[in-house]
């Protein structure tokens, strides 16, 4: 019997909950860095055996510091209704609260919200504890994606509902105080599978690719790559009235599941980069994620290369091109720059044919190079989470949090890098008390910002 790929290795879920105080420091923690570092990813319960990766039970895990310390780590399910087998699908439709709530975990208006993009936001406790699904006081009616973009300027928080039916995208923005202050369905969208997005200063732009709805997937996720659709990209304008005003320009077959950013450039183009898989990289990574015994690479991320849109509206023009031959994933930038032209932009690599261990790799966007942390065999880091330095006067003034899975210690530590330089030895190393399984998208909340 094949073993599912996301049940072992690094991705061997954990049995239970657990809270430990006063954890191990090697190092010395910048005392600036008070909050706690929240990480998501799919866990199911002992004896459960999910069809795919994705469709595993939300799992999160915190890690407190203030003053130098390291005060606690825990680790909680979200305790949504999918947690005791409640279906997604009934015959009402869709119930938006039986989420995994397993994808990533964000911060707005005071709110900690566990997120699955199938699904309302499930609130928590700064101490991981499931407060309940969230609607915005009712606003939300359609499912939210897992990956909202809070402007730092402005505060907003942008984010949409995508479904396989009609209709099929609706763009939503809340204030900072975290009312719904605008809902638009966008004309013309299609079923394509639309993950994430991008907003820059003037502009939200939407992604629709070589992935799309498919009821005949037996994955239990339906969606499947199609050569038979038109892969387009939508830029529409911030703002009431703006989803009417979509236009939508054709790009090559592929499909991205994250961006690191977007901005609009001198010359007024808009530039979106993201890594991104051809036709054979999303079926090996596919085959993966659904543990189906199909030809697959013995990693969950395969043939995934940074790549590069710039939309000219002057000419109704895309421009493409990779940016690296680097096999990685799980972008993140410095988010004061969100929407606003960055240089310096992180991930993680993966190993690929050529072979070579998982790293953090730091790009420099100007000078077109990069730094790899290769953190060693038999370790996987989690999505590099981008922290400023008090008083930064650059860029990559700042550090960056990830989580370690060390297979051959059977353990984890927290790592507090050197934004600015991968080459120097970490800042910091905390010990967890124990292994925790690899996740997905996570977030550093100071502890102005919980409630």
């Amino acid at each position: 019997m094949d073993t599912k790929p996301y049940l072992t290795g690094h991705y061997t879920p954990v049995v239970d909950e657990a809270t430990s105080f006063d954890l191990t420091v090697e190092g010395k923690l910048p005392p600036e860095l008070s909050g706690q570092l929240v990480r998501n990813g799919h866990n199911p319960k002992p004896g459960i055996t999910p069809t795919h990766w994705w469709k595993g039970s939300g799992m999160v895990h915190g890690i407190r510091l203030r003053d130098g310390h390291a005060e606690w780590y825990r680790n909680r399910w979200v305790r949504t209704p999918a947690l005791d087998g409640a279906p997604y699908l009934t015959e009402r439709g869709p119930d938006y609260s039986a989420s995994t709530a397993g994808t990533h975990i964000v911060e707005h208006a005071g709110r900690l919200l566990a997120l699955c993009e199938a699904n309302y936001p499930f609130e928590l406790t700064r101490e991981l504890e499931t407060v309940g699904g969230y609607d915005f006081s009712g606003r939300l009616t359609t499912a939210m994606t897992a990956h909202p973009k809070q402007d730092p300027v402005t505060g907003e928080l942008h984010f949409f509902g995508s479904s396989p039916v009609p209709p099929f995208l609706t763009y939503h923005v809340a204030a900072a105080d975290g009312e719904i202050v605008l809902s638009e369905q966008v004309p013309g969208a299609s079923a394509a599978l639309k993950h994430d997005f991008a907003i820059t200063e003037n502009h939200v732009v939407f992604l629709e690719m070589s992935v799309t709805f498919d009821h005949t997937e037996t994955s239990g996720i339906p969606y499947r790559w199609s050569d038979d659709i038109a892969p387009r990209l939508g830029v529409m304008p911030r703002g009431a009235g703006g989803a009417a005003r979509i236009r939508w320009y054709a790009i090559e077959p592929g499909q991205a599941l994250h961006f690191a950013n977007a901005y609009e450039d001198a010359q007024g183009r808009i530039v979106i980069e993201g890594p991104t898989v051809d036709r054979e990289g999303w079926k090996l990574s596919w085959n993966w994620w659904a543990g189906n015994g199909g030809p697959r690479h013995s990693e969950p991320i395969t043939r995934s290369v940074n790549h590069r849109w710039t939309v000219d509206p002057a000419t109704g023009t895309v421009v493409e091109s990779p940016c690296d031959d680097l096999n990685v994933e799980f972008p993140t930038i410095n988010e004061d720059l969100l929407g606003r032209e960055h240089r310096y932009q992180y991930a993680i690599a993966f190993p690929d044919d050529r072979g070579g261990n998982h790293g953090v790799v730091r790009y420099d966007r100007r000078d077109g190079t990069r730094q790899i942390l290769d953190v060693g065999a038999g370790v996987l880091p989690s999505e590099a989470v981008f922290v400023p330095a008090t008083g930064a006067t650059r860029e990559d003034d700042g550090y960056l949090l990830t989580v370690t899975s060390d297979l051959h210690r059977d353990a984890s530590s927290l790592l507090v890098l050197d934004a600015g330089d991968l080459h120097r030895d970490p800042i910091a190393t905390i010990r967890l008390p124990r292994r925790v399984t690899a996740g997905i998208h996570g977030s550093w909340i100071p502890d102005e910002q919980i409630a």
